[in-house]
């Protein structure tokens, strides 16, 4: 006699579980536990660890610093006129609001991908694809931004030692007076040439680029304030909040590098004690830089007489001193400084395209590494060739816009990540924590959410084509080949 409650022999087997449906793929996640362990293999070969403390805020910093001074405080101070220092102020607030979540998470989660790693561990796969596609804009138009503005110090350069400057059919984009801006392709050519040597050869370039480049803020600051008229902060505020809040928002495009440490977490020796640290130490170390020569600036040269030439900085040394002398040697120490800039941001494209290619959402070209280098050389060699076309070919104001706003995005994104890991993973080792959170969190995406609404409607539709096309690539390629969709047909 048969037990009742058992199910007769003829029977037909019970059904699998229901595949889940569109909705719940789209929020698939990556454990943490499988980020870490993918961590460094790519298609043939795995990245190296070989960088310590030193070299990642190395990298930090020849990301950031130098953007905002060298390239954009032309185009900032008649947007905020003396109140420009209080714009790198606000920016600098909301850049380390979102710091302080990046360190707690590179610590945690010490991967290649950044805020697009983070997204795909806390917030879903489309969240993650959304976050990432940000970061394709933001490293790699900020990379072709730079690389415009190198061209303006090369020529004073040029011009300062041996009277010869490049045409301007050639050292500018078309809409600015130019055919084709040689020189930037140049030097995203020459980072190229360095990135596809490993990441512990570029690194040791870039330590020598940022060292230049400190030396030649602390030259500008000691030379400059010689020239300091009380006179031009009279009128200290003279377009209002508006002003300063429009200004910031540009600013914040001085900012970006700050993550690229934490797109080297599988390349840092100590990725969970030393990333949160470079983070942090970066950020401190260009904010004061940032307030301390937009002040001396400002102090030296009425706030009007500014315009958008990216060779502001030399001008004001020639100007102060009398001598063509002191603007030729900063524009030698920008030309450097602009160059590791576009390094270390370059250096950060390839890591999340090489995180995201990995998961399968992106072609597999981007994760092969080379065995010999370690780098992932097609990666680098496609990246450079298309942001060197694109430094080439465009504008830099509108660039410094489209990359500011996918940042912000990015780092939103970011805010919210570290809340959401606190309350799914709260067991999960951290070697820093978010202070007061979730208060300084959401301080933290409030600030975003505030400077992208400074930005003009024309950087909103760039940035909602810009997202267009990602969602339509994402359902086209991504969604069907992401390395998650296989273990749920199962």
């Amino acid at each position: 006699m048969l037990d009742q409650g058992a199910p007769p022999h003829h029977d037909a087997p019970a059904a699998p579980p229901s595949a889940p449906g569109p909705a719940a793929r789209l929020m698939r996640r990556k454990p943490v536990e499988r980020l870490v362990a993918e961590g460094g293999q790519g298609e043939g070969g795995s990245l190296r660890r070989s960088l310590g403390l030193w070299q990642l805020t190395m990298i930090s910093i020849g990301a950031t610093l130098g953007t905002g001074i060298f390239v954009v405080l032309g185009e900032a101070v008649p947007k905020a006129g003396p109140a420009v220092t209080l714009s790198f102020v606000i920016a600098g607030l909301t850049a380390l609001f979102s710091a302080l979540s990046y360190a707690e998470l590179a610590g945690t989660i010490p991967v290649a991908g950044s805020s697009y790693s983070y997204a795909y561990a806390t917030m879903g796969e489309l969240v993650a694809w959304v976050c990432g596609w940000c970061l394709v804009l933001e490293y790699g138009v900020s990379v072709a931004a730079v690389a415009v503005g190198w061209g303006e110090y090369l020529n004073e350069l040029l011009d300062g030692t041996i009277g010869v400057t490049i045409p301007a059919a050639l050292s500018a984009p078309p809409g600015d007076g130019g055919i084709f801006n040689l020189p930037a392709l140049i030097v995203v050519l020459l980072a190229m040439a360095f990135l596809l040597g490993g990441a512990r050869e570029s690194a040791r370039a870039n330590t020598v680029m940022v060292v230049v480049k400190i030396a030649a803020l602390v030259l500008f600051c000691a030379i400059g304030v010689q020239g300091f008229r009380s006179g031009n902060y009279e009128n200290f505020m003279p377009l209002g909040m508006a002003g300063v809040s429009a200004a910031g928002a540009t600013l914040f495009f001085s900012y970006i590098g700050f993550d690229a440490a934490s797109t080297a977490g599988e390349e840092a020796k100590n990725a969970q004690r030393d990333l949160p640290r470079a983070i942090m130490l970066s950020l401190v170390i260009v904010t004061a830089l940032y307030v301390l020569v937009a002040a001396v600036a400002v102090g030296a040269r009425p706030w009007r007489t500014f315009t958008d030439s990216e060779a502001s900085l030399a001008q004001i040394m020639s100007d102060v001193t009398g001598q063509h002398f002191w603007g030729t040697l900063l524009a030698f120490c920008a030309v450097i400084a602009i160059a590791s800039v576009v390094l270390t941001v370059l250096y950060g494209q390839t890591r999340v395209l090489f995180a995201m290619s990995r998961d399968g959402l992106v072609p597999k070209v981007f994760s092969k590494v080379h065995p010999k280098t370690g780098a992932p050389r097609a990666n680098t060699l496609i990246v450079s060739l298309f942001c060197g076309v694109l430094a080439a070919a465009i504008p830099l104001g509108q660039l410094a816009d489209a990359t500011s706003i996918g940042t912000l995005f990015a780092f939103a994104l970011v805010n919210v990540a570290v809340v959401v890991l606190r309350r799914t993973r709260p067991e999960m080792p951290r070697t820093f924590r978010v202070p007061l959170s979730p208060v300084l969190p959401a301080l933290g995406f409030a600030f975003c959410v505030w400077m992208m609404g400074s930005l003009s409607t024309v950087t909103w539709v760039v940035f909602g084509v810009w997202m267009a096309v990602g969602l339509v690539f994402y359902f086209v390629y991504g969604y069907r080949r992401s390395r998650l969709a296989p273990s749920e047909a199962k």
